[in-house]
Formats: C-alpha cells, sequence, structure tokens
C-alpha cells in the first residue's frame, strides 16, 4: 500500500509540474501580448480550490482531475465578448501574437528540460564508468570487435563519462545512422575507435537492439558474503548476519555475488535452502525471499547488500560534474537530442518502421515517477526533464485539439489570407479528439498488457 501512495503521490506531483509550467507558459506570454485571461485551470472536473483578485481578473483554478489543465482567454468564438474587452479577444490579435501564445506551451516544456538538465549537470551525479562487461559472442557489440574491459570513451565525437550518458548517446545516434565511430580504452590503457554497425532492421526496433547490441556495463566478480542485512527484511528473518557467506542454495554451489543474486531473483515467494560459512562454521538456513515488482516481472528479494572492497567504488565510479556555463550548453544539447530523438520515435511508429509498443500510458509513466522518485532527487529531475521534453514535442504534432493543430490551422491563414473556417475547425477538432482518445486507449492497454505479462 506505501509503495501505491508513494507511486500515485509522485506521478501526480509529476504532472502537476508538467502541466503547470506548460499552460503558464500559453498564459504568461497571452497576457504579455495583451490578451485577456478568463480563467487558468490545472486540471479538470470538480473545483478543489479557485481564487480570483476581482470580478474582471484572472480565475485560478484547482480541479479535481489532474490529466491536463486549460487557459481560457476572451474570445468571441466562444461567447459574448463586452465592447471594453474586444481590443484584448484572443480571435482579433494579429496572426504572429495568435502564434506565439499557443507555441509558448510547448515552448516553456522545453526550457523547463533546460532547466532541470542544467540542475542535473552543475549538482553532479555519480555514475558508473562505461566499462563493458562480459560481450557475448554473435551480438552486435562482438562482431564490431567489442571486449570485456572496453571504456567507452567517446560516441560520434562526444564525450561519454558514464554509463547513463554513453547509452542514453548511443540511443540517439544509433536512429540517425547505422555505423557509429567509438573511441574506447582497453584493459591495457590502449586506446582505439571502433565501428559499431546496426542494420536497420535492428535500429527500428528498440526490444531487437536491446537483446541484440551486447553492451552490458562491467560487475566486479564478488563472492557472495553478507555485508549489511536490512531490518525486517527476509534475510533477517532467516537470521543471516553480516559477514556470512553463502556457499550453496538447494543444493547449487554459489560462487560470485552475481549468482546469488540471480538466484533470489529467480525464486520468489519460495523456501531456499541454504548453507553458509559463518566464524569458520557451515549452518543450515532457510531463507523466504520476498516478491517485488521489477519492470514486467516479479522477483525475488531478500535485503541484504555484498561486501565490497574500499577500493572498487574509486575504480568503477565516477561523479560527472559540469561548470555553470558548460552545464547549460550541455542542458541545451541534451534537450534537444531527446527531442529529435522523439520526433523520430515518432516518425517512425506512423510509418510503421517502429513498434507501437513503445507507446507508454499513465500506468507506466506513473511507475517511473515512483521509480526515480526513490532513486532520488537528480533521477527524478531526469525523468521530469524526459517527460517534459516529450510532452512539448507532441503538442507541436499537427493534430487539431493539440498546440500544434492550431499552428497548423495558422499556417494555412498565413498561406491562404484568412483564417480558416470554424466549420473546417471543428471538423479537425473531431478528427483530433478521436485520434487522441484511440492513442490514449492504445498506450493503457499497452499498460495493462505489461502488468499482466
Amino acid at each position: 500500500m506505501g509503495d501505491v501512495a508513494h507511486t500515485i503521490f509522485f506521478f501526480v506531483l509529476a504532472l502537476g509540474v508538467l502541466i503547470t509550467i506548460h499552460e503558464f507558459g500559453h498564459f504568461w506570454v497571452a497576457r504579455r501580448l495583451g490578451v485577456k485571461v478568463i480563467c487558468f485551470s490545472i486540471g479538470f472536473g470538480k473545483r478543489l480550490w479557485s481564487y480570483q483578485e476581482n470580478s474582471d481578473s484572472t480565475e485560478f483554478i484547482l480541479a479535481a482531475v489532474p490529466l491536463g489543465g486549460y487557459v481560457k482567454m476572451v474570445d468571441e468564438r466562444e461567447g459574448d465578448v463586452t465592447a471594453a474587452d474586444l481590443p484584448h479577444a484572443f480571435n482579433r490579435q494579429s496572426l504572429s501574437v495568435r502564434t506565439a501564445v499557443v507555441l509558448a506551451g510547448p515552448v516553456f516544456n522545453l526550457l523547463l528540460a533546460v532547466l532541470l538538465y542544467w540542475i542535473v549537470f552543475c549538482t553532479g551525479e555519480i555514475g558508473i564508468r562505461p566499462i563493458l562487461g562480459s560481450v557475448d559472442s554473435g551480438t552486435l557489440a562482438a562482431q564490431s570487435g567489442f571486449k570485456e574491459g572496453d571504456e567507452i570513451l567517446k560516441i560520434a565525437g562526444r564525450d561519454t563519462p558514464t554509463w547513463n550518458v554513453a547509452m542514453s548517446r548511443l540511443l540517439i545516434v544509433i536512429l540517425e545512422q547505422g555505423d557509429i565511430k567509438i573511441d574506447v580504452r582497453s584493459e591495457d590503457e590502449q586506446t582505439a575507435t571502433r565501428i559499431l554497425s546496426v542494420p536497420s532492421r535492428i535500429r527500428d526496433k528498440p526490444e531487437l537492439l536491446k537483446e541484440q547490441l551486447g553492451f552490458t556495463p562491467w560487475e566486479p566478480v564478488l563472492p557472495p558474503k553478507i555485508d549489511s542485512v536490512q531490518e525486517g527484511g527476509p534475510a533477517a528473518k532467516a537470521g543471516l548476519l553480516k559477514g556470512d557467506l553463502v556457499l550453496s542454495a538447494d543444493g547449487v554451489k554459489i560462487e560470485t555475488w552475481s549468482h546469488w543474486v540471480a538466484y533470489v531473483r529467480g525464486h520468489p515467494e519460495v523456501d531456499l535452502n541454504i548453507i553458509i560459512e559463518r566464524d569458520g562454521v557451515n549452518l543450515p538456513i532457510v531463507l523466504h525471499p520476498e516478491a517485488i515488482a521489477s519492470g514486467d516481472e516479479t522477483v525475488g528479494r531478500i535485503g541484504a547488500s555484498v561486501t565490497v572492497p574500499p577500493d572498487l567504488y574509486q575504480r568503477t565510479q565516477v561523479e560527472y560534474r559540469l561548470g555553470i556555463v558548460e552545464g547549460f550548453g550541455a542542458a541545451v544539447s541534451r534537450t534537444v537530442d531527446f527531442s529529435v530523438l522523439t520526433l523520430k520515435m515518432v516518425g517512425r511508429m506512423l510509418v510503421g518502421r517502429a513498434s507501437v509498443e513503445n507507446l507508454s500510458g499513465p500506468i507506466s509513466i506513473a511507475q517511473y515517477a515512483g521509480e526515480s522518485a526513490s532513486v532520488g532527487f537528480i533521477q527524478f529531475c531526469k525523468f521530469l526533464a524526459l517527460v517534459s521534453i516529450s510532452l512539448g514535442v507532441l503538442n507541436l504534432l499537427p493534430i487539431p485539439v493539440l498546440d500544434g493543430g492550431h499552428l497548423f490551422f495558422f499556417l494555412i491563414e498565413a498561406i491562404k489570407g484568412s483564417p480558416v473556417s470554424e466549420h473546417a475547425q471543428l471538423i479537425g477538432q473531431q478528427v483530433g479528439i478521436a485520434l487522441l482518445v484511440s492513442l490514449m486507449g492504445l498506450a493503457f492497454f499497452l499498460d495493462i498488457e505489461r502488468l499482466l505479462a
């Protein structure tokens, strides 16, 4: 129950921030350009709170359903307008003013992403060095000559200081080109440039890419020795203590911590008969891993950590932090990269070159919100930035009802010299609503399918 409440809270918080920024963009630009705003609402449905300074000012509303918001402006197409308000009516503004007001929402979402990434880069984060683990034969990495222990230094000319930065950069570049230049440093400190060749049939399907790429982070070989035990967890209930060495489970010899983790994850809610060594004495213990959700599957967890040599963190981890000016440039670059990536993925889905299974609905987004918040503030900022980019870019698509649909009508107006007829706009809005409802229904269905898989 606590996990559900945690997920819902951060989902609502994320939506609230993203929607508020988007609608504030419309509101702020409209006010600055002389358009009168009647109300500014975050959410739909029943009003939970509202404030209006006087009858002639903007009414601010907080509503019950946090799945959107709106800014209502004075407009002759939506009701009677007093003579005093006519100069401030949206429909009477020049084409450039109307365009600026509509464009402001998506632009503010992209600016929010820049700000969040700027905070991330300037605050800094601890990441793992982009060192490759075991490279399986037959994978694209093996075919391109990559070996275990190779540290990725640059991808297509850009530095990759951490594993996450390297993988994000790789995903972006893969959609642009099939042959990717990657600079690496081998275990013997020799630098080399390798060309990763990714066939188009794999580039179009991220699920195949993950399976066939062959890039996995290096993991040190650690003995299955317990360092700490979570109070109240399965390990503590079974009597495991700091310093215990796991020798076997159900008769299977356990030689490394990775092997032990994999065994536990594969046996949720199952009694494990394990043998441990404690102070030179072998002891039998019955351990019952609890079941937890991990992505699309249920895995076992016991609430125990491994003993790590003191110098290992220094060899595998790196702090990635930039200065204010450099961080801002990197934030802009990251926002542009992910904006382009989003557009390309949408385009590929529209022409059938990418699976619609890449869509994420409200359930998936809620899970990501909760998981990122659990990791920490920096990770939650990165999640918010990514979703804000998606919201900004998708709102620019030329679909009636979305901001991009209004901008498309403005483009037609600029070409033909007169506004698109209200009848044509109404038909467009009906088509747009149908498309959005269908898309949301598909995303929700895919979410349910992932939960039940």
